[in-house]
C-alpha cells in the first residue's frame, strides 16, 4: 500500500491483502474481487452513519433521521467520497474497464469505497472504520439540511430506491382535467416492491411531488 493511500485512510494495514482485495474489481480478478467486502462495508457504513446521526441529533425523531441516513449511505455519496480521496488511480481494473473510464465510474468507485470500509473493519475493528468515516464523510454530513428543513421529497425517494437496489421511481400522468388556464394533473408514482401512490396538483411537477410525498409519508417508517 502506498504511503499516500495509507495517509488518506488514516490507517496502516496489518494484512495488506485485505486492502488489495478491496481495490480489486471483479473484472480484474473475479476470484479475489471486492464484492463480498462491498456487501459487508455497506452494513458497517450504515451502522457508523446511524451511530453518528444519533449522536449529532439527540432530539431528532426517527422519521427525520431515516432519510438523512439514506442520503449518507447512498451509492452517490460513496462515489463522491471516493473521488474526493482520489481513489480511482489505486483501483485494480481489467484493461478494457480502465480504458473505458472505469476509474471514474460511480458504481465502481462506490463499491470500492464500501469494500475499503469493510477491509478497515476486518483489519482494525470498528474504530479504524470510524476514523475513516468521520474524516471522509464530514463534507456529506455538512451538506445535510438542518433538522426542521425537509429534504426535497422526490430526491429523498430516489435516493432511498437506489440504496435499496431498486429502479428509480416512475411517475405516470393518470389524468389532466380542467381548462388550460387552471389544469389539474393527477400522477401516480411507482417504486418496485411497494404499492403505488397518487398525488394531484396544478402542474405535472406539483402532482409528482404530491405523489412522492404521499408514498414517502406512508412508507417512511419502514425505510
Amino acid at each position: 500500500m502506498s504511503e499516500a493511500l495509507s495517509e488518506k485512510l488514516g490507517y496502516r494495514f496489518h494484512d495488506p491483502d485485505l486492502l488489495k482485495r478491496a481495490l480489486t474489481h471483479a473484472g480484474a480478478d473475479s476470484a479475489h474481487s471486492n464484492e463480498r467486502l462491498e456487501f459487508l462495508g455497506d452494513r458497517v457504513l450504515g451502522l457508523l452513519t446511524a451511530e453518528l446521526l444519533l449522536e449529532r441529533f439527540p432530539e431528532a425523531a426517527e422519521g427525520e433521521m431515516a432519510p438523512r441516513l439514506n442520503l449518507l449511505v447512498s451509492r452517490e455519496a460513496c462515489a463522491r467520497v471516493a473521488r474526493r480521496m482520489d481513489l480511482g488511480p489505486a483501483l485494480r481494473l481489467a484493461g478494457g474497464e480502465s480504458k473505458g473510464g472505469g476509474r471514474d465510474k460511480s458504481s465502481i468507485l462506490a463499491g470500492a469505497c464500501e469494500a475499503m470500509i469493510a477491509a478497515l473493519y476486518l483489519d482494525g475493528g470498528l474504530a479504524a472504520a470510524r476514523v475513516f468515516f468521520e474524516r471522509w464523510w464530514a463534507e456529506e454530513l455538512d451538506a445535510l439540511p438542518p433538522l426542521g428543513q425537509a429534504l426535497e421529497v422526490k430526491l429523498a425517494l430516489q435516493q432511498w430506491a437506489q440504496k435499496a437496489g431498486k429502479p428509480i421511481p416512475a411517475y405516470t400522468v393518470i389524468s389532466r382535467e380542467g381548462p388550460d388556464h387552471a389544469p389539474q394533473f393527477t400522477v401516480e408514482v411507482q417504486v418496485q416492491g411497494v404499492a403505488p401512490a397518487v398525488g394531484a396538483g396544478p402542474s405535472r411537477q406539483a402532482a409528482e411531488k404530491s405523489a412522492a410525498q404521499a408514498l414517502w409519508d406512508r412508507e417512511a417508517p419502514t425505510l
